[in-house]
């Protein structure tokens, strides 16, 4: 049984429907949190001005700001403690090779990468030089891991060489 095209379009209506809903939804929760975040800095201003001065009052606010912005941006670039962990076993036991390190970065963040592995195959879908080198890049991970995990360095049976494929599909 075939759903006909009435149901699929249905479907598509309820799926863009959800989806700009979402998007919406976002937008306003956005504007929400700054204007909640602006209507808080202005209250603290209102608040201190009183006791030390208006303009005392938005130079505390301000620095509180700028404290709390600078926190944010020091825990974002400083690298977890599980990272660190990680990190400090590996570098004991020498550095892995890039496909290991790969693997073990896509164990440890499966959603994020999945979510890339999406993005990039709807922006790039239609190039022809991309699907081959994912597929000349995925054949050699393959042999790779079916091997004795050493990594193919001369095995150039069955693989065209990468020059030949460019200029033929140029």
């Amino acid at each position: 049984m075939l759903p006909d095209s009435a149901t699929i379009q249905s479907t598509l209506r309820k799926a863009v429907a959800a989806i700009i809903g979402i998007v919406l939804a976002l937008v306003l929760l956005t504007a929400l949190l700054v204007t909640g975040f602006y209507l808080l800095v202005n209250a603290a201003t209102l608040a201190l001005a009183p006791l030390v001065g208006e303009p005392e009052a938005m130079a505390i606010t301000g620095l509180a700001c700028l404290c709390l912005l600078a926190l944010f941006f020091y825990r974002m670039t400083r690298p977890s403690r599980a990272l660190r962990k990680t990190e400090g076993n590996t570098s004991a036991s020498g550095s892995g090779s890039p496909i290991d390190v790969l693997r073990s970065l896509i164990a440890s963040n499966p959603l994020e990468a999945a979510a890339l592995a999406f993005a990039v195959g709807v922006a790039e879908q239609g190039d022809p030089r991309l699907k081959n080198l994912l597929l000349q890049g995925g054949m050699a991970l393959m042999r790779q891991s079916a091997g004795s995990g050493s990594p193919v360095t001369g095995d150039s049976e069955g693989a065209p060489a990468p020059s030949a494929d460019n200029t033929s599909s140029e």
